[in-house]
């Protein structure tokens, strides 16, 4: 059984060819795409450098050229406030989906983890399976998500409110250095914090899942359990932490290449559509606004389902990964992943033919009278 990250990552491969490969099945594979979208298991992405790479090598201009050069549109204050309450129904939506979307993957993650433990999908039976045990899970999701607002509100903040009430904004010329000195350091604890809280949240999805799901704990027992697990070697955590950072970013390039095709076939008519609307007259109404909106929404969500589709391999990938570096150290899981041969069966002895019994002898004559 394989116990250090490295080794762990031919099985992880080996394990996502006989579920995807081996026996092609495109119902599958929409599942999949459809699990990894709800639990947050799609690794494609990429980032564009261009534009800055361009700013960099040209000379800043002077303000006034620079307003004059950028086509910022004229803000109407009335047409502004004709779109206030559009905007605040957008944002309050936004939030409201924001925590449904937290509880869907939080059951999604229990039901991606039995997916690829199983090599079978099933999002129905699923679903009845474990959304007790992903209520649980969504609670510690909320901890998660709250305590990591706070803390960088706070670091965001306190360093704001002081440089508000030293007055370092009103005469700021004479405070140019503390400012970059302290810029400079809100960042870099900013960066720390993020990494830390990305750290628990891949333990959190690839170890805390599989103990909630096998033992039926909350997450405080699971998180103890886990800890319990992880003092008898942190320094291959450890290993497993930077070689999945490794993976997940070979991961992203890849298929950020693949997604490029699907991409292509939602980007391009929709690019079409607006082009005609804008030639055929059309101008931005509450009406046209609306429609933009509801068109776009269904254009990012065909798109971000391709891109899903595309990324199943990956989706199926990580959880095995994490699964097959985890089994080796939580006998519960490697009892299912590797589950025992089971014994020969004992071969019966063979059964001799008994000979055939001779005829029984015939009774005997009688004799003759007289």
């Amino acid at each position: 059984m394989p116990v250090s990250a490295v080794d762990c990552v031919q099985p992880a491969i080996q394990h996502t060819r006989e579920q995807l490969f081996s026996r092609f099945r495109i119902g599958q594979w929409s599942r999949l795409a459809l699990v990894g979208i709800l639990a947050a298991e799609v690794h494609a992405g990429g980032c564009n450098f261009g534009n800055f790479g361009q700013l960099l090598q040209q000379p800043p201009k002077r303000s006034n050229e620079f307003l004059t050069a950028v086509p910022f549109p004229h803000l109407d204050p009335a047409r502004i406030a004709q779109f206030a309450g559009l905007i605040a129904a957008v944002i309050l939506l936004a939030i409201v989906m924001f925590f449904i979307f937290l509880y869907i993957s939080s059951v999604f993650r229990f039901i991606l983890f039995e997916s690829v433990l199983r090599r079978e999908c099933s999002i129905g039976e699923g679903w009845q399976r474990w959304h007790r045990t992903g209520r649980r899970y969504f609670l510690w999701q909320l901890v998660y998500v709250i305590s990591t607002w706070m803390v960088l509100g706070l670091l965001i903040g306190i360093p704001v409110l002081f440089a508000l009430t030293a007055g370092w904004f009103k005469d700021s010329k004479n405070h140019i250095a503390g400012m970059i000195g302290g810029a400079i350091l809100l960042v870099g604890v900013i960066l720390i914090v993020s990494l830390a809280a990305a750290i628990v949240q891949v333990l959190a999805k690839d170890f805390l899942v599989p103990i909630m799901a096998l033992e039926n704990l909350d997450f405080a027992d699971g998180w103890s359990r886990l800890f319990a697990l992880m003092r008898v070697e942190p320094g291959k955590y450890a290993v497993y932490l930077l070689m999945k950072i490794v993976l997940s970013i070979a991961a992203a390039i890849l298929f950020s290449i693949i997604a490029i095709i699907p991409a292509l076939v939602v980007i391009v008519p929709s690019v079409l559509m607006v082009l005609a609307g804008k030639a055929a007259g059309m101008g931005w109404s509450a009406a046209t606004v609306s429609l933009l909106i509801i068109f776009g929404t269904m254009a990012v969500a065909l798109l971000i389902y391709l891109v899903a589709l595309v990324s199943v391999p990956a989706t199926v990938f990580f959880p095995a990964y994490a699964m097959y570096f985890f089994a080796a150290r939580y006998p519960n899981l490697g009892a299912l992943l590797n589950p025992a041969p089971a014994p020969p069966a004992l071969e019966s002895p063979p059964v001799l033919e008994s000979p055939p019994l001779p005829p029984p002898p015939l009774p005997p004559s009688p004799e003759p009278i007289g």
